[in-house]
């Protein structure tokens, strides 16, 4: 079991009973109980009741229990419903509700069906971004056409299918570049992600401070070396890995030279 499952808290009658069947889980990292509350109940008169949707939780209001890595990777481990919402403990519904995220879910479906992740603001690609939103840089953001297959997502609003079983890095901790971290994890796992036209209001704009230049030092140091050309040695075969257009048409001329060394390496160990 994650050592963090533990922090996991459920709010009071925000739970289906009785064994029913969870659609929805949302889980929030909360420093704040008050806003917390006001998010539950938004969400709630929403739609989103305890008939079949549950509400998780992490207390690091009086102290940081959980980073977001560590703390949603448990919560998604926990969740029981199809579709998880990570929501930030300051979003607020406004016009849009239960119904209009399952249509914007089904269209989904129809375009992409191997759509994993979405979002309502994202990277689409250098100098591009994608964003549905009301939050304090403005009111009711529309930019790209929706829904728009992205890089990253902001961690304000994040809906990952439950099923596609992926999670955050566990070699990166903080609050921050988390969003673009689960796109890469999804990515990497054949997934997609979308920005989506679900408008939603988020409190804060957000800040850059100096724990974000840190953690952007560790992302880029992950990924980095996760992403990096490379040979891989399988038993059967050895393969030769870039994302280099170029590398992929020669690689088959690189590995079978190799190749043919390695089965007659084989033979003399007696493989």
């Amino acid at each position: 079991m994650d050592a963090t499952a533990h922090l996991i808290d459920r709010p009071d009658g925000a739970t289906p009973t009785g064994g029913a069947a969870v659609r929805f889980t949302l889980a929030t990292l909360v420093t704040d109980h008050a806003q917390y509350a006001e998010m539950l109940a938004s969400f709630q008169a929403g739609g989103f009741t305890a008939d079949d949707c549950e509400y998780l939780y992490i207390d690091n209001s009086t102290s940081n229990k959980a980073c977001a890595y560590r703390g949603l990777n448990a919560m998604l481990n926990e969740a029981r419903g199809d579709i998880v919402l990570l929501a930030h403990q300051d979003v607020r519904l406004l016009c849009d509700d239960r119904d209009t995220l399952e249509a914007r879910l089904a269209e989904l479906d129809a375009c992409d069906p191997a759509w994993a992740l979405a979002g309502n603001a994202g990277g689409i690609a250098p100098g591009r971004l994608a964003i549905r939103i009301t939050d304090p840089h403005g009111a009711d953001q529309r930019t790209a056409t929706f829904p728009a297959r992205v890089m990253s997502l902001d961690e304000n609003f994040i809906v990952v299918q439950r099923a596609a079983r992926f999670g955050f890095s566990r070699d990166l901790t903080g609050f921050h570049l988390y969003g673009a971290d689960l796109c890469l994890n999804a990515a990497t796992a054949g997934y997609t992600a979308f920005v989506i036209d679900f408008h939603l209001a988020h409190l804060s704009g957000g800040t850059l401070s100096p724990t974000f230049y840190t953690a952007l030092d560790a992302f880029r140091a992950k990924w980095s070396h996760a992403l990096a050309p490379r040979w891989m040695q399988t038993t059967c075969a050895l393969v030769h890995l870039s994302g280099s257009p170029v590398a992929q048409l020669t690689a088959g001329l690189k590995e079978r030279p190799y190749a043919a060394l390695q089965r007659r390496l084989n033979k003399l160990v007696g493989m």
